[in-house]
C-alpha cells in the first residue's frame, strides 16, 4: 500500500532521529556573529575545512566592528582554502557593516533582516535562528537536504526555496531543523554524491531512487 506523502516524511523523521540521535550543526563558533561568518564560509565548501580556517580568522576578527573595519585582503588570505574567498571576503564584510549601522554591532534574530545582509539566503538564516538564537523559521536546504529529498522522493523541485516549502508541509515545524541536521548527517554517511550506499541505507525502503535504480 503507498502511503503518504506526509506519512512517509515522518516515518523517515522518524528513523533519521534514531541513526543520528545528537545531530548537531557541525560548524564550530561561540557567538551568533561566529556562526553568521562560518555558515557564509560553508557555501560549496565542507565544515571540516571551515572549522580549520575559523578559529585564525575568529582570534583576528572577533566581532561584527572587527570585520566591518578589517582589511578585506587579509580577510581573503585567512579564508583562501574555503573557496570563493574573495565574494566570501566581500559578503561577510558588507553584511558587517549593516550589522554594525543598522542593528548596533548585533546579529538580527529576524528572518527578512538576516536576508537584508550581504551574502545570506534562506538556508544561512535558517541556521543562524536555529543554532544561534533557537528560532525555528524553516528547514534548512543545503545540497546534501536538497540530493535527499529528492532522492526520497519528498520533492521534485531543484530550487532550495520550493524545496523548503515542499518539506514545511510535511514536516512539523518543531522539528525542522532536526529533520535538516540529520538529513545531513545522512547525506555524508550513507547517501553521498556520487555512490549512494543504498544496500546499507535504512530508509531503501522509503527511497524513490533506490526502488527506481533497484
Amino acid at each position: 500500500m503507498r502511503i503518504s506523502q506526509k506519512k512517509k516524511a515522518l516515518e523517515i523523521l522518524t528513523i533519521l532521529k534514531q541513526l543520528y540521535p545528537n545531530a548537531t550543526c557541525s560548524l564550530d563558533y561561540e557567538t551568533p556573529l561566529q556562526l553568521l561568518v562560518a555558515t557564509i564560509l560553508s557555501a560549496q565548501c565542507t565544515d571540516e575545512r571551515v572549522n580549520k580556517v575559523t578559529p585564525a580568522l575568529f582570534n583576528r576578527f572577533p566581532d561584527a566592528p572587527s570585520f566591518a573595519r578589517g582589511d578585506r585582503e587579509e580577510i581573503e588570505i585567512l579564508i583562501h582554502s574555503t573557496g570563493f574567498y574573495r565574494n566570501k571576503a566581500k559578503n561577510i564584510q558588507n553584511a558587517c557593516l549593516k550589522i554594525v549601522n543598522d542593528f548596533n554591532g548585533n546579529v538580527p534574530q529576524t528572518m527578512p533582516e538576516l536576508l537584508s545582509l550581504a551574502g545570506v539566503a534562506r538556508k544561512t538564516a535558517n541556521v543562524v535562528l536555529a543554532h544561534g538564537f533557537g528560532i525555528i523559521e524553516g528547514v534548512t536546504v543545503d545540497t546534501h537536504v536538497k540530493r535527499l529529498s529528492n532522492r526520497l522522493g519528498l520533492t521534485k523541485k531543484d530550487n532550495p526555496v520550493q524545496i523548503e516549502q515542499d518539506l514545511m508541509k510535511l514536516i512539523p515545524p518543531p522539528e525542522w531543523e532536526i529533520f535538516s541536521i540529520s538529513i545531513i548527517y545522512h547525506g555524508r554517511a550513507v547517501c553521498n554524491a556520487r555512490k549512494p550506499q543504498c544496500c546499507e541505507c535504512t530508509l531503501a525502503h522509503l527511497c524513490t531512487y533506490f526502488k527506481r535504480n533497484s
